[in-house]
């Protein structure tokens, strides 16, 4: 697999995949900078990469010109990496944080999977972020779903009902449900009409969503901070607009009046979601 460029072989401990795409999936952001967040913040190490060459447009996705401290230019392409860190937790993490490629997807799936089998990935879960009819004003939810009966049973997954145009995250999906790879989805609902505005409220969503499904704490006070900062300025930016006002206003009546049913409702919290999580891995492996 030529694509695929290995620096080294990372030694795991029962890893976690976690992937995210710059892209259609990727509504304010808020998927691919809650990947980059816990990355950082977990300090994890780079292992391996996808050469871009084979799957990019760079008409569209363009390379950066980058100069050092000492003038010298270099040339910054899109970027597919996968890294690998160690969470208190005990469990490892495999992170691959990308740009949603333009042609051949199925080769690029067979480098993620290829990844993902040769590093002994217990199970992946895709992030994203979604355009929505939810107000900026209340917390955001993170749906889970999985085409895996067992995983979505284990955790209280709910079962993709969407037909129509799809992704890079519903291929690869695709590709490891093909390679026997448990997976699952978690996507924040992010407010259709901030759409070009980075959402660091729908990142500190899955932020917590993956921790909790982790059994494991990062510093989140930067994103409390930023998200608070958001709530304000889109609200100022709105305020002007009565009929805007209104529509939130009626967004955020419907949102406090509604009951959500099983499949509807936000994932497990805390504890249960991790302790769901970890007995179906156990049940993976055997007795």
């Amino acid at each position: 697999m030529e694509a695929l460029h290995w620096e080294r072989r990372p030694e795991l401990h029962e890893p976690i995949m976690l992937v995210a795409f710059e892209g259609w999936t990727d509504g304010g952001g808020a998927a691919s900078a809650a990947a980059s967040y816990l990355s950082e913040r977990w300090s994890a190490r780079p292992f391996a990469e996808i050469d871009p060459e084979e799957f990019y447009d760079f008409t569209v996705a363009r390379p950066h010109v980058k100069l050092d401290d000492s003038g010298d230019r270099s040339i910054v392409w899109p970027a597919n990496r996968f890294s690998a860190a160690s969470v208190p937790s005990g469990r490892d993490v495999v992170l691959m944080v990308g740009i949603e490629p333009h042609t051949r997807w199925r080769a690029f799936s067979e480098c993620v999977t290829a990844v993902a089998k040769d590093t002994r990935v217990q199970a992946v879960f895709t992030l994203g972020a979604m355009l929505a009819g939810v107000p900026h004003t209340r917390p955001v939810v993170v749906r889970g779903s999985s085409a895996d009966t067992r995983l979505a049973a284990r955790l209280g997954l709910s079962r993709p009902q969407y037909q129509g145009p799809t992704g890079m995250v519903g291929v690869l999906q695709a590709a490891f449900v093909g390679a026997g790879v448990p997976v699952g989805s978690l996507m924040a609902q992010v407010p259709h009409y901030v759409p070009g505005t980075a959402s660091p409220k729908a990142t500190l969503a899955l932020v917590e969503r993956v921790c909790e499904m982790l059994s494991t704490e990062v510093p989140t006070e930067p994103l409390r901070q930023a998200s608070a900062t958001y709530e304000a300025q889109v609200s100022e930016a709105i305020g002007s607009d009565d009929e805007m006002v209104e529509y939130v206003r009626q967004l955020e009546q419907r949102v406090d009046q509604t009951v959500l049913t099983p499949d509807e409702a936000d994932l497990p919290s805390g504890d249960a979601l991790a302790a769901e999580l970890e007995r179906f891995l156990r049940e993976q492996d055997g007795p």
